[in-house]
């Protein structure tokens, strides 16, 4: 299959990257997985147990109303969690085999929704925000834009710096989030090789 170049020419693509069956379950997983690689897991509370106070029973038991045990229990303010959150990790395993089968089908629906616009080069002269909006709006690239080169340059990344919306990445940093909430993807001839030959 091929891949239109902006200007008109055409760009012989892999048909298993570019034109892959879209798999909503595997895309799920794999956007999950890769979210939840990202949390700290840090998150952590006491038990009744665990809370500085004494575990002496706070009064007789009968003849004051409720019977009660010691005031770290949960039902009392300063008392422990009932069921404590411990450190723990989020991590959830994806082999190597579905995460790059997920990455293509990615590409291969936004390819179908004419979502990919492939371009020469995408070089910025000087670190200037003006000048990446003034290159993203005559290439019409949407309010959330993902440029993917195949060695990202200090200028591009200092230039998209400011652009709330703008995420630029090389092709060893791609990520399944990042294709998916792009509304337009910008990728360089020598990236969409390199994907190529990541992918197939």
């Amino acid at each position: 299959m091929e891949l239109t170049i902006n200007g008109g020419a055409k760009l012989a693509v892999s048909e298993a990257v570019f034109g892959r069956a879209f798999s909503e379950d595997l895309i799920h997983q794999v956007v999950v997985a890769y979210r939840n690689a990202g949390r700290a897991g840090t998150k952590a509370q006491k038990t009744r147990s665990e809370v500085n106070g004494t575990t002496k029973k706070s009064k007789k038991q009968k003849g004051g109303g409720a019977r009660h045990g010691a005031l770290t229990a949960p039902i009392f303010v300063g008392g422990g969690v009932t069921f404590a959150a411990k450190p723990r990790s989020f991590a959830q395993k994806v082999n190597r085999k579905m995460y790059r089968a997920a990455i293509a089908s990615i590409l291969s629906e936004l390819n179908r929704q004419g979502r990919i616009t492939v371009v020469e080069s995408f070089d910025i002269e000087a670190p200037k925000t003006q000048g990446l909006v003034a290159k993203l709006a005559e290439l019409k690239a949407g309010k959330r834009p993902l440029i993917v080169t195949e060695e990202a340059t200090d200028n591009l990344y200092l230039s998209a710096r400011n652009l709330p919306y703008v995420q630029v990445r090389d092709v060893q940093g791609l990520d399944p989030v990042a294709l998916v909430g792009a509304d337009t993807v910008l990728v360089t001839t020598d990236a969409v090789k390199k994907i190529e030959e990541w992918l197939a």
